[in-house]
């Protein structure tokens, strides 16, 4: 493959396929069974082919389609675990590699972008890609002056094919819908298609990404690598090894998944508030767990950070809305949350619910903030998705009633895929210690004037000390 398939009867008739393809394999399971095979393993054997074609097509189209695979790979876990097996290993994919393009059309757009002489900015570049993404993939090389660095290069026809798949997966969003229970997919893609000309500037991105490493450059915990060199559809940034968080969810020890998941969580929280600025793209893929620093106490490792070119712009970090609502929904103050959530447009004015049974609805989502302490686990997000999901649920009924306001949109699926993130890793989180030191009006305003006013007032408890003679 020399490049995108760019052409729209061709991408819309692959993407065609995968429903087709879905029914079709389902007509030959059940001939199967007919046929006397057991109905476990025709159905394990039909999950496995189901989920191969969306690798393979998804992974090969690249562009909308394979966006759309990577955002629905971090909610795996949602999935019964006799169906997630095949799918978890087919999605999972998605976050590490794709097919790549060739080298002559990598060297294509180098020349086009930076330059015929664009070879003079390296003293290496290896051609082989070390990862694929949706719209483009990433080479090591070693720039001129000696850094090792990552070389981003944007699909040709990249824009194009984004639309077009976006546009035609809307059509039967339906019928992924059974791949994650209880998740409405059709307002996931229109959300992703909305950012499309954002996600295409490398300019954007590139400024992100800078704004990043300023703020978290003495970090002990976050790194972001600096941005070295930008043009259209070419990006290179720093080179940051570590192990991809895919793997330290396939095979991570106890320590390294716990360590993730909390810097991941803090990531998360304090990254608004420090930069004005929400990592909205947060699958594996982009993830890093590295070595501690030198001198730093052992098990100390730190979290990479990579890909900013999807960004949630919150100047005034997250809003205060969610720290309020959270923080009295663990107080348990029904009227309160219910009035909030009714001023923010959450439940609309045309809509009365009974606001204990919201209360209801919310306690056992925010879960981990309740205890000190929380392990994420696959089982729990099943079980919450089985809730809301199941039609004879009262929580069904009622989250069919609320409404997300627009504003909301990225950051409520930002957390969510942090949330499946953190389940896949299976770690345990304080998380809480995050909320309180990060997250807006989680801590009551007279918490907060205590905690400030606390150093000063036991200073001025303290005796003077005394002036030795002759200094006054």
């Amino acid at each position: 493959m020399s490049d995108l398939p760019r052409k729209a009867v061709t991408r819309t008739a692959k993407l065609a396929a995968l429903p087709l393809g879905f029914a079709g394999r389902a007509t030959w399971g059940l001939g199967k069974r007919i046929g006397g095979r057991s109905a476990e393993l025709v159905a394990r054997e039909v999950q496995q082919r189901t989920a191969d074609q969306l690798f393979k097509t998804l992974g090969e189209l690249k562009g909308g389609a394979m966006k759309l695979g990577q955002a629905l790979s971090v909610f795996e876990s949602a999935l019964p675990e006799e169906v997630a097996g095949p799918y978890r290993a087919a999605l999972t994919k998605l976050q590490e590699a794709a097919p790549p393009l060739p080298a002559h059309t990598v060297h294509g757009v180098l020349a086009e972008r930076i330059g015929e002489d664009w070879r003079e900015y390296f003293l290496e570049f290896e051609d082989r890609p070390s990862a694929a993404a949706s719209i483009g993939q990433v080479h090591r090389g070693v720039w001129h002056d000696g850094r090792e660095v990552a070389v981003k290069v944007q699909y040709p026809g990249a824009g194009e094919a984004l639309l077009s798949d976006l546009t035609q997966l809307s059509r039967f969003a339906r019928l992924l819908g059974p791949l994650i229970p209880g998740m409405d997919i059709k307002p996931l893609i229109k959300e992703m298609r909305d950012r499309v000309s954002e996600e295409l500037d490398y300019e954007l991105e590139a400024q992100a990404q800078r704004v990043h490493a300023a703020e978290f450059a003495d970090d002990p915990d976050v790194v972001i690598p600096g941005v070295v060199h930008q043009s259209d559809q070419v990006l290179v940034t720093e080179w940051i090894d570590g192990i991809p968080l895919a793997d330290i969810i396939a095979d991570g020890t106890a320590e390294q998944r716990d360590r993730a998941g909390q810097l991941l969580a803090r990531f998360l929280f304090s990254g608004p508030a420090r930069t004005g600025l929400l990592h909205a793209d947060p699958h594996p893929g982009n993830f890093r767990l590295l070595p501690e620093e030198e001198g730093a106490s052992a098990g100390a490792w730190r979290l990479g950070v990579l890909d900013f070119g999807t960004v949630d712009r919150l100047p005034g970090g997250l809003p205060g809305t969610i720290g309020e609502s959270l923080r009295m929904t663990l107080e348990g103050n029904a009227a309160a949350v219910y009035g909030l959530l009714r001023e923010e447009g959450f439940v609309k004015e045309s809509i009365e619910l009974e606001p204990d049974e919201v209360l209801d609805y919310l306690l056992p989502i925010i879960e981990p903030a309740q205890v000190e302490e929380f392990t994420f686990s696959r089982g729990w997000l099943r079980d919450q998705a089985a809730r809301i999901a199941d039609p004879r649920s009262p929580a069904h009924q009622l989250g069919r009633q609320l409404n997300l306001p627009p504003s909301y949109l990225l950051i409520h699926r930002v957390t969510l895929s942090t949330i499946g993130v953190l389940c896949q890793l299976g770690a345990a989180v304080r998380l809480r210690d995050e909320l309180e030191a990060w997250l807006p009006g989680f801590v009551a305003e007279a918490e907060e004037t205590e905690k400030t006013e606390a150093p000063e007032s036991d200073l001025e408890s303290e005796d003077p000390e005394p002036v030795p003679e002759g200094d006054s």
